[in-house]
């Protein structure tokens, strides 16, 4: 059985742990990126083979699964053309007669008016539709290390939403264990789909009290609007790409405050054969970090 396995979006938040951990696990690794330079950084990961180009571009993907055994498609979720680029990695791994493709899709599909929701939904029924191995993991918000870290860094948790709606979270290594695990299994999970929650439901609030528990600081909580939301995090960039991201903001921002974003840990749990890492945890782990960075810039 080949042991090759094709990543996207390898220089991710996702790739950036899921590469490792498949190499490690025995995976000769092709990591994919949108665009070139800096291969040294994904090779040093554990990848033996770095390419860059358009995964919508269905001529430089039948170049990028040939000779793989297993694909891990993680969309682009502020990229315009995720549903392009996910139909078009299915009919390339359906086209390779590539043996399992994983695709990371992301908790409730079906909450369609959320833009990349609806994306992902239509990726996961052209898969299923295209009758080829495959598992589907639908992750939940994901416990972002920088996210934390501004929050150490002002003593104030900002949301798009609702203070008192409660999210699901979860940590990226875990699902990057889920990843490795399910890539080494491969037939004991084709045709499934699987949630992964870390325990627990938070709403703004109880992330500021734990954040302010943990750091022994005082921590508060405010909604920050869509528009400053995306001048933080994409500058006053112009363009579709950028028109895109910000329809796919507000979007979030209207559905997370008016519903619950609720989900359960039993899948994850199975998944590891452990207790998923907590948001406690995670926050106390990352305050260490946060606190050792601050004190050598110092």
């Amino acid at each position: 059985m080949s042991r090759r396995v094709l990543v996207t979006a390898a220089a991710g938040n996702q790739g950036r742990l899921v590469v490792p951990k498949l190499a490690k696990a025995g995976f000769e690794v092709r990591a994919l990126r949108a665009t070139s330079g800096k291969d040294d950084e994904v090779l040093a990961l554990g990848a033996f083979e770095v390419m860059a180009g358009n995964v919508a571009d269905r001529g430089f993907l039948a170049e990028a699964v040939a000779g793989v055994d297993t694909i891990y498609h993680v969309g682009p979720t502020a990229h315009p053309l995720e549903r392009e680029m996910g139909f078009a990695m299915v009919d390339a791994a359906r086209e390779a007669g590539t043996g399992h493709l994983i695709y990371s899709s992301t908790l409730y599909p079906n909450a369609t008016k959320m833009i990349q929701h609806k994306l992902k939904g239509e990726v996961e029924e052209h898969l299923l539709e295209a009758n080829i191995p495959f598992t589907i993991l639908q992750p939940a918000d994901y416990m972002m290390p920088g996210v934390f870290g501004a929050t150490f860094e002002s003593g104030v948790w900002r949301q798009l939403y609702d203070l008192d709606r409660v999210q699901a979270m979860v940590a990226l290594e875990d699902v990057a264990e889920v990843v490795a695990k399910v890539a080494t299994e491969r037939e004991a999970h084709y045709g499934a789909t699987y949630q992964l929650c870390s325990p627990g439901n938070f709403s703004g609030n109880h992330i500021a009290a734990i954040v302010s528990q943990v750091t022994g600081r005082p921590t508060g909580a405010e909604i920050i609007s869509p528009d400053d939301y995306f001048a933080h995090f994409y500058g006053m960039g112009h363009g579709d790409e950028f028109r895109y991201a910000k329809a796919l903001i507000r979007a979030v921002a209207l559905w997370y405050g008016q519903y619950d974003f609720a989900g359960n840990a039993n899948v994850l749990t199975w998944l590891l054969g452990r207790s998923p890492l907590t948001l406690e945890r995670f926050v106390e782990r990352e305050w260490r970090t946060w606190q050792e960075a601050a004190g050598e810039a110092g």
